[in-house]
């Protein structure tokens, strides 16, 4: 997730966009570019770089043991089906 350093950075790109002429507004508009990023960042329902790892490895597991009990059903069917064939 970003830090407040990388809201800094952004701030200030977005402040360095600002005509010349608005020098005195500056720190106003750099102010008031953190506070936004800051509230709609908190806003996003966003998880961190080890959550989603974390995550993706237990769909990982999860994923492998459903694919072998479904390759564990479809024995137990083919038996099933012999069974009943013979």
């Amino acid at each position: 997730m970003m830090d407040r350093q990388d809201i800094d950075q952004i701030a200030l790109r977005l402040v360095s966009l600002v005509p010349p002429g608005l020098a005195q507004a500056h720190q106003d508009l750099r102010t008031n570019f953190q506070d936004v990023l800051a509230q709609g960042l908190r806003r996003l329902d966003l998880v961190t770089r080890e959550e989603f790892e974390v995550q993706s490895q237990v769909l990982a597991r999860t994923r492998a043991k459903v694919d072998e009990l479904e390759r564990h059903v479809a024995q137990l069917e083919a038996a099933v089906a012999a069974r009943a064939g013979s």
